[in-house]
């Protein structure tokens, strides 16, 4: 689609350039010694004048940089696509270590509230037996 246009937009550029246009200057002296000046413009279509060699190398220049600038898009295109995958692939890695790293601080903390409360029960046995002999004597 992208080259379809440019092709146009070329086309037209090459249809609106082939217009000849002439500009005649006529000068003549009036009788009483003035001077008169007419000029005269004259418009012709292109295809009177253009030779279709011509027309035939201009339309391969402009395929040629239509297929150049399409290549350069769909090149510039593929570069992004590539960023946003490689962007994508390293955040994944870094969201999966976080996760790795929670997990592993979270086996600690684990670990340490396991050994608080076995030393908390512990010493409410040791509070126990005492206050039992206490209780005895």
């Amino acid at each position: 689609m992208k080259k379809q246009i440019l092709a146009a937009l070329m086309i037209s550029a090459l249809v609106v350039s082939c217009t000849k246009s002439t500009t005649k200057s006529e000068t003549t002296e009036n009788p009483d010694g003035s001077v008169t000046t007419t000029t005269t413009t004259v418009s012709q279509n292109g295809v009177d004048v253009v030779d279709t060699a011509k027309i035939n190398k201009a339309k391969e220049d402009v395929k040629a940089k239509v297929d150049e600038a399409g290549n350069k898009i769909d090149d510039a295109a593929q570069k992004a696509k590539d960023k946003i995958d490689a962007t994508a692939d390293k955040t994944k890695q870094d969201l999966h270590k976080a996760g790795q790293d929670i997990k592993t601080e979270a086996n600690k903390v684990g670990r340490d509230a396991k050994e608080a409360a076995a030393k908390g029960a512990s010493k409410v046995e040791d509070a126990a037996k005492k206050l039992k002999e206490d209780l005895n004597k």
